[in-house]
C-alpha cells in the first residue's frame, strides 16, 4: 500500500533529523564527573593518575566503536623526559670588571635543563638577543647570523611593539607565536646556545611570576631528544641589576631591541651556573580513535577533533588538597569528545573523523607534537583540527566563541553552523595574551593543518559571552574561574548547568560535519603567518 504523499514528507523529514547526531548530557556529565574524581590523581604526566586515564578512554573508545589505530591499538607512544631541579642549584654572573652578583633561585632567577643530563655545569659569555625572533615574514632577524653557540641568550618575552609606520607589524598589539616562551626556547636550541633566559614582566609575559615559578619548582617535562642544556627566568628587577653591574641600561637595550637593524649585544657578563636535576625517562600515550568516511574518494581525507587528557597529577610536597583535578581544563573537552564521539560512530560522515585525545598537553603539547610527527592520518590529508580545552561550564550562549577561526575557511564554515543553530559568533578582539599559542590545536597550525580552539569561554578571559540566562552573574561566575585555573580548587561540581558544555560540544560536532561534508578541503586565508609550514 502507498503511504499517501504527506505521511511520506513527514517520514521522510523524521528520519532525516533522526540522521542528525545529537551531543547528549548524561553521558558527558558522567565522563566529567569520574575524570576529575580524586581517583584519578589529576591525570598527572608521569603518574598513575595518568595511566588510569589513558586506560579509561581506551575502553571507552572501543566501547563506542570508534577504530583503532593499524596496529590494533587506540594507544600512541609518546616518548618523553622528565627533568625535576635538585636542592644545590644556583646561578651566579661575574662582570668583566670581577664583580660577581648571585640572585636567589625561585625568588630572582628560574633556571633548570631540557638537555637531558642529571649535572650541567655552565660557564659562558651571556649576550641580548632582544626578543630572540627570526621571523622571515617580518623580515626580522634578532640574530643577524652572529655565532652564539655555546652563549647564554637573554631575551624579552613577546614580540616587537607596533609603530605610526608600522602599526600591524607581529599583528599589531596582539600576540603572536614569536613572543611565546615556547618559540624563543626552540630557537635558543636552533642557535645552538649554552642556555636561555627570559625576562619575565607581567604584561609582557600575560601572567605573573608565581607561573613560571610554579612550573620550575615542579618536573618538567619535554620530548625525549630536544631542549636547552640550561633554560630559565629572570625577574626584571634582576635582570636589570645585571645588566647595569657590567655598565649597560635595561631600557636602552629594550629599545635598541624595537629596530631592525638591532645585532646581540654582549653584555661583558659570564654566568657560572650548577643546575642539578633528577632525570628520567617515561613513556605516555595519546589515545586515537577514528570513524572512517562513507565517501569512496573523501574518506582518504579527515576532521581531527581533539582535547588533551591530561592535567598537573598530584603534588606530594603539598599540605592539604594536593590534586589538581583539573575539572574544567581539561576533563570537560575530554567528556566532550567522548560523548561527541558516541554519537558520530552511529552517523559517518564523507570524510573520515578522528578523535584524539593527546598527553602533556600542561607541559609544552608534547602529545599533539608527537602526534604531528608521526600522525596517525596524514597531514596533506587532514582538513582541520577542532580542539576542545576547557569548556564553558556556566550557561548556555546566543553566541560561540571562534577566536583564531578568522586565520581560514574555518571561518566561514563556522559561520554556517552557528546561523542553523540559531547563534551568533563571538565578536573578534585582539589576542592579547596568546591564547591561539596555548593549545593543542597549535601544533597543527604549526603544520600547516588549519586549526582552532572552539569556543572557549575561558580562554578568551574577559567574559565577553551573551549569556542566555542571568548575563552579569555568568559572566562573573566564568571570570571567578581565574583563581581556579591551575588550581586544586579546579572541581567538578554535581550541580554544574553542562547546557553550555553541551551546547559547545554540539557546535564542535556540527561543524566537524560541515568541514568533513564540503567538497573541498579547508584552507588558509592567503598570507596568514600559518599558510606555510612553520620549523
Amino acid at each position: 500500500m502507498r503511504l499517501p504523499v504527506i505521511a511520506l514528507a513527514a517520514g521522510l523529514a523524521l528520519q532525516a533529523h533522526a540522521q542528525q547526531p545529537v551531543v547528549a548530557e548524561a553521558p558527558l556529565r558522567a565522563h566529567l564527573s569520574l575524570l576529575a574524581d580524586d581517583l584519578f590523581e589529576g591525570r598527572g604526566t608521569g603518574q598513575r593518575g595518568g595511566d588510569l586515564t589513558v586506560r579509561y578512554l581506551e575502553t571507552q573508545a572501543a566501547v563506542l566503536g570508534l577504530k583503532p589505530l593499524a596496529d590494533g591499538s587506540y594507544r600512541q607512544l609518546v616518548k618523553a623526559e622528565g627533568s625535576k631541579l635538585l636542592p644545590g642549584s644556583f646561578a651566579r654572573f661575574t662582570t668583566a670588571g670581577g664583580k660577581t652578583l648571585s640572585p636567589a633561585t625561585g625568588n630572582d632567577i628560574l633556571i633548570g635543563t631540557m638537555g637531558g643530563k642529571e649535572h650541567v655545569n655552565i660557564d659562558a659569555p651571556v649576550v641580548f638577543v632582544g626578543y630572540g625572533a627570526v621571523a622571515p615574514e617580518e623580515k626580522w632577524d634578532d640574530y643577524k647570523g652572529m655565532d652564539l653557540k655555546g652563549k647564554v641568550l637573554v631575551m624579552m618575552v613577546n614580540d616587537p611593539q607596533p609603530t605610526a609606520e608600522e602599526p600591524n607589524r607581529f599583528a599589531g598589539k596582539a600576540y603572536t607565536y614569536y613572543g611565546r616562551w615556547m618559540y624563543k626556547y626552540e630557537e635558543a636550541v636552533r642557535q645552538g646556545a649554552a642556555g636561555v633566559l627570559l625576562i619575565h614582566t607581567t604584561p609582557s609575559a600575560s601572567y605573573d611570576w608565581s607561573v613560571p615559578a610554579t612550573s620550575f619548582a615542579h618536573e618538567r617535562f619535554h620530548l625525549a631528544g630536544s631542549g636547552n642544556p640550561l633554560e630559565g627566568w629572570l625577574q626584571e628587577d634582576t635582570a636589570r641589576a645585571l645588566f647595569a653591574a657590567s655598565g649597560f641600561d635595561l631600557d636602552q637595550l629594550r629599545a635598541a631591541a624595537e629596530r631592525r637593524d638591532f645585532r646581540p649585544v654582549d653584555l661583558k657578563l659570564t654566568m657560572h651556573a650548577e643546575v642539578n636535576s633528577k632525570i628520567r625517562q617515561i613513556e605516555q600515550y595519546n589515545v586515537v580513535g577514528i570513524v572512517p568516511g562513507t565517501d569512496a574518494r573523501l574518506k582518504a581525507e579527515a576532521v581531527v577533533y581533539s582535547a588533551h587528557w591530561d592535567h598537573l597529577g598530584i603534588d606530594e610536597n603539598k599540605q592539604g588538597d594536593n590534586i589538581w583535578n583539573g575539572a574544567i581544563d581539561n576533563a570537560s573537552g575530554v567528556a566532550a569528545l567522548l560523548a561527541m564521539a558516541q554519537e558520530a560512530v552511529k552517523h559517518p560522515a564523507r570524510r573520515s573523523q578522528v578523535f584524539l585525545w593527546p598527553a602533556g598537553e600542561e607541559t609544552g603539547f608534547l602529545g599533539s607534537i608527537a602526534y604531528i610527527r608521526n600522525p596517525a592520518w596524514p597531514l596533506d590529508k587532514t582538513t582541520a583540527d577542532l580542539n576542545l580545552d576547557s569548556m564553558n561550564f556556566v550557561g548556555t550562549t546566543r553566541d560561540i566563541g571562534v577566536a583564531g577561526a578568522e586565520r581560514s575557511s574555518l571561518y566561514d564554515a563556522a559561520a554556517v553552523v552557528a546561523k542553523k543553530m540559531g547563534l551568533k559568533l563571538a565578536p573578534a578582539i585582539p589576542d592579547l595574551s596568546g591564547a591561539y599559542f596555548r593549545a593543542d590545536h597549535f601544533s597543527f597550525a604549526k603544520a600547516g593543518v588549519p586549526a582552532f580552539n572552539v569556543g572557549s569561554a575561558v580562554f578568551s578571559g574577559d567574559g565577553y559571552f551573551d549569556f542566555v540566562k542571568d548575563q552579569d552573574k555568568s559572566r562573573a561566575r566564568l571570570m571567578a574561574f581565574k583563581q581556579d585555573y591551575h588550581q586544586p580548587s579546579d572541581e567538578y561540581h554535581a550541580d554544574w548547568d553542562l547546557a553550555g558544555m553541551v551546547q559547545q560540544a554540539q557546535f564542535t560536532l556540527n561543524l566537524g560535519y560541515e568541514v568533513a561534508n564540503a567538497p573541498k578541503m579547508q584552507t588558509w586565508k592567503a598570507g596568514d603567518a600559518f599558510s606555510k609550514v612553520k620549523r
